[in-house]
């Protein structure tokens, strides 16, 4: 449901407000309270009621609330000295008092039919669950979640769903089946976080979303010292994580289709994956496979898309400058002279 008032909109379903056309930054909590007022603007809403519906329940201090209420305040150009919009009468409750006009808007499940998945590996990360009991982390928990879509976002391959579509499913427990269903995505990233004094536990789990396979889990265990550091180091190590699971991922998933649909793309995650282990193992058996795998995808270069024959070229060349070359038809940029430089074949016994 989208709601206008003045020249601002609250979308519910994105979790957005926007002045005109510009996007207002809110804090989870902050737009929980702002669109629970303006959904039951007919009433006044106490603020037990508030804590009930935004907190569950949780032991939450008055100035918590009031800081929200302040916080929403603000975001719309109201203030609790002028109380145009956001209304407090003493000892009773809130009331939103603008004017608001309902746009319906169309079902998830009329949008979810036109979103097909991306040609290239997609991914959602749902907010991380905030397990220490204390509504005052939630900060760190949101952090967490916001940091991992920043890092993986830098990585070109894969296709990251925007925080803003994914924090509409914040405090709920969906099924990963349809958040992938309605965001268009194939994985689904979960997690929590649970503080307990100096110390914090973060769990995290990648699940294939479209046949239900569970793909990778970790948990982390540190010592708080520097709140932000530690979360940019956690957010860091699993996106890196993360992102070489999802390569492996597709790499499998290749080998479970019909031999038709085994093409360039499949070949070249295959040869991708095989040279990411020979970057650890440093095999030449590693070596070797993966430029088998990347002259098998050769076969099939009118099939590649030209998303991925940069990517692809810049493989070729790393194995052997002159496959690289093979690959005429795709434009690319000039690339700098290399020397020709052959791995060694394996010794015969």
């Amino acid at each position: 449901m989208r709601y206008h008032f003045e020249d601002y909109a609250l979308d519910t379903d994105r979790r957005e407000l926007r002045l005109g056309g510009d996007l207002i930054p809110l804090e989870p909590q902050v737009f929980d309270v702002l669109a629970y007022l303006i959904q039951h603007r007919e009433r006044l809403v106490t603020k037990d009621e508030l804590l009930a519906s935004i907190w569950e329940g949780r032991s939450v201090s008055e100035s918590a609330l009031t800081t929200r209420i302040n916080a929403a305040r603000s975001a719309i150009g109201d203030s609790g000295a002028r109380q145009r919009l956001i209304k407090t009468l003493l000892r009773k409750g809130i009331r939103f008092v603008g004017a608001v006009r309902e746009e319906q808007q169309p079902t998830a499940a009329a949008t979810a039919e036109q979103l097909a998945l991306p040609d290239r590996p997609s991914i959602s990360v749902l907010p991380f669950t905030n397990m220490s009991g204390d509504p005052s982390q939630e900060y760190f928990s949101d952090g967490i979640t916001e940091d991992i879509i920043t890092e993986l976002s830098r990585f070109s391959a894969l296709f990251v769903i925007a925080r803003n579509s994914t924090f509409r499913y914040k405090g709920k427990a969906p099924d990963v089946r349809q958040v992938a269903h309605e965001l268009g995505v194939r994985y689904v990233l979960e997690g929590s976080i649970r503080r307990d004094g100096d110390r914090v536990r973060i769990s995290a789990q990648l699940l294939d979303a479209v046949d239900g396979a569970h793909r990778w889990a970790e948990r982390y265990d540190r010592k708080l010292e520097d709140v932000f550091t530690l979360q940019i180091e956690l957010a860091c190590t699993i996106a890196a994580v993360l992102a070489a699971h999802v390569n492996r991922a597709e790499a499998e998933r290749a080998l479970t289709k019909p031999p038709a649909s085994w093409q360039a793309y499949d070949y070249y995650m295959r040869a991708a994956d095989t040279l990411a282990s020979y970057h650890s193992t440093m095999s030449k058996d590693d070596l070797h496979h993966g430029r088998r795998l990347l002259l098998k995808a050769l076969e099939y270069r009118s099939q590649l898309r030209q998303s991925l024959c940069r990517a692809f070229n810049d493989l070729c060349i790393l194995v052997e400058p002159s496959m690289g070359r093979r690959l005429a038809h795709c434009p690319r940029p000039r690339l700098p002279v290399r020397p020709k430089i052959r791995p060694a074949r394996p010794e015969s016994s």
